[in-house]
């Protein structure tokens, strides 16, 4: 009798019993709720080593996980056309908590994200700066530090990124824009978009600058895989529904999740253009001695001093990446010097072998052409790409 009782005035009441239901989890809606349009509705999510996969909804000072004196990274996502979570968000707050002891505030502004139309959620853009600024204001009442804060912005979240920067003119630790959106913000004034001015270190990388993402240089260094506009791997035609205008928009997001892994590090080149570095004239990092070339991703703070002390204030990075994780390829600059200008035609083979003994060759019947690229996957998968004269 005790038992029914019991069982009744938790339904009467709502009583959770599952304890995987106390979870507070990323809002999901629908295409049907982008049709009507979503209001404002920001939904803070802390995670941290202590509370790996279970969230803290964050709403006001008071919270059992929250350690100000760590870093905190916020990650906050862009407009969401079908009102879905974003996929890679579990993923990314996983390895940020694998490589470091630090809190993960999910921004979750998904009511006010969803909606048909683009500039409607790109107006909220500011308004959710605004909480995030209320919050690291109560933070830093209870000891953090502005230098401990990363800002993930993908998207139109790089752009809040920008703006909360901007409203601590610019002390922020660091803001990483994963190809910060580009409509409606192409062309204009820095205080309307991200800006290297937004925090201490800004790292932006651009993946769809033909698309949904800004082209110009937004950082203190901003990376350009495959020069910023076709990845490989993505479809090419419209013909392949939503994954041809988001693929190339989402690869930065994938390129910053496998620098995580650190299964391979992506090395980058400062230039002036892609074309310029697939022509091999940008195979120089003297700028950065005694540092190598830097890296792409989350390492790429470890830069930040030779890059926010040069007299340009910005550096355009280009690579080239494979189709799938890791991502990594190597590149081989191969130039061949004849001894007169006679035309030589012929089969061209090059072996190149590591230190444990594994090889890889490629051959190629050249045309009349000045230099040849040749291209080392992680699994040794090789192109020979002839680059004009």
């Amino acid at each position: 009798m005790l038992r029914l009782c019991v069982v009744f005035i938790c339904l009467l009441y709502g009583v959770k019993t599952d304890p995987q239901e106390a979870c507070p989890a990323f809002t999901a809606l629908s295409f049907g709720n982008a049709l009507i349009g979503t209001d404002l509705k920001v939904k803070l999510l802390l995670y941290t080593r202590q509370n790996p996969t279970c969230a803290e909804e964050l709403h006001s000072r008071a919270s059992e996980y929250l350690n100000v004196t760590k870093k905190t990274t916020f990650i906050i996502h862009g407009y969401r056309l079908t009102g879905s979570a974003p996929v890679w968000i579990p993923d990314l707050v996983h390895l940020l908590l694998s490589v470091e002891d630090m809190n993960v505030i999910v921004v979750d502004w998904n009511h006010g994200a969803t909606t048909l139309i683009y500039s409607y959620a790109s107006r909220k853009c500011k308004r959710v700066a605004e909480i995030l600024k209320k919050l690291i204001d109560e933070m830093l009442i209870d000891g953090a530090s502005l230098d401990s804060i990363h800002m993930i912005g993908v998207s139109l979240g790089a752009h809040i990124s920008g703006f909360v920067g901007q409203m601590f003119d610019g002390t922020l630790g660091r803001i990483t824009g994963l190809d910060p959106a580009g409509p409606l913000y192409r062309g204009m004034a820095p205080s309307e978009r991200l800006d290297p001015t937004d925090a201490q270190f800004v790292d932006v990388i651009h993946s769809d600058t033909d698309g949904l993402g800004y082209g110009e240089a937004l950082g203190h260094i901003d990376f350009y895989p495959n020069g910023g506009t076709d990845q490989p791997g993505c479809p090419l035609t419209i013909f392949s529904g939503l994954q041809y205008f988001k693929c190339d928009h989402q690869r930065s997001v994938f390129l910053f999740l496998s620098s995580l892994t650190q299964s391979c590090n992506i090395t980058t080149y400062p230039c002036d253009s892609y074309r310029n570095y697939r022509n091999g004239k940008c195979t120089s990092c003297e700028s950065f001695w005694p540092k190598p070339c830097p890296i792409l991703g989350y390492y790429a703070y470890e830069w930040k001093s030779s890059l926010t002390q040069q007299s340009h204030p910005v550096t355009s990075m280009f690579f080239d990446t494979a189709d799938k994780e890791p991502f990594c390829i190597y590149h081989y600059l191969v130039d061949i010097v004849t001894w007169n200008k006679n035309t030589r035609r012929g089969t061209l083979s090059i072996m190149l072998a590591d230190e444990d003994g594994r090889k890889a060759e490629s051959k190629v019947n050249p045309p009349q052409l000045c230099r040849y690229d040749l291209v080392l996957t992680e699994n040794t998968q090789k192109t020979f790409k002839p680059i004009p004269c």
